[in-house]
């Protein structure tokens, strides 16, 4: 699926922040900084799993001076199986707490299934399929840190029939290591945080020719669960 043009914001926490900002992107004053319009380009031409609809979104105000967001869903059928939002900030001076200039920010969520809702080390799990995914594709990162919450829902009264649900979130944010040029490999951090969607959701890993280009946007409107 898709290559990406494209809500969120960082710390591991604050993803809910929408704001007018049109395609995508956020720039603080004048025009985008190149390290910065490099790394955007990077995510926009990114291959994806076809399995992953993605498209752009409006990023937050606040967290830096550039900000580049997305938002995706692992589709099966009528299902969003998982969904996320990643967040690309920028700040050329540098951030001491991102010890670099880039940060890139995550909101994952997906349903569970009873057995695994029941797992003690269901987080502990889930944030070594965050860490496990960048370092699959050989990704250099510093400074993680994050939450992985586990809720569940009990329905009563006129709602009593419906099952106990159960979802994990993953909130996290880490600065990706700059190459020799001060851009960082965006497209291949894009592509591992759609690998812990894809286990997030359920998915088998990927095949060696499961990945197309889609032009955006791809997200349809908001699915029943």
């Amino acid at each position: 699926m898709a290559a990406a043009q494209g809500r969120l914001s960082d710390g591991a926490g604050g993803m809910d922040e929408p704001k007018d900002t049109e395609g995508g992107a956020r720039h603080g004053a004048g025009a985008p900084p190149p390290l910065f319009g490099a790394a955007v380009e990077a995510l926009r031409s990114a291959r994806l799993r076809p399995q992953i609809e993605v498209e752009a979104t409006r990023p937050p105000q606040r967290l830096a001076p550039h900000a580049y967001a997305l938002e995706a869903a692992v589709v099966d059928g009528d299902q969003d199986l998982a969904d996320g939002r990643l967040v690309l900030l920028h700040d050329p001076a540098g951030h001491d707490a991102w010890q670099g200039s880039f940060r890139l920010v995550t909101l994952v969520r997906a349903e569970l299934e009873p057995e695994m809702a029941a797992d003690p080390l269901l987080p502990e799990v889930c944030w070594a399929w965050l860490t496990g995914a960048l370092q699959a594709r050989g990704l250099a990162f510093g400074e993680p840190s994050g939450t992985v919450t586990r809720a569940s829902s009990h329905y009563f009264g006129g709602l009593a029939d419906r099952p106990a649900a159960s979802q994990i979130e993953i909130r996290a944010s880490w600065t990706p290591r700059e190459s020799l040029g001060g851009v960082p490999d965006t497209a291949a951090h894009l592509a591992s945080w759609c690998d812990l969607l894809a286990q997030v959701a359920g998915l088998p890993p990927a095949g060696p020719g499961d990945a197309s280009v889609v032009t955006l946007p791809q997200r349809r409107g908001p699915q029943a669960r």
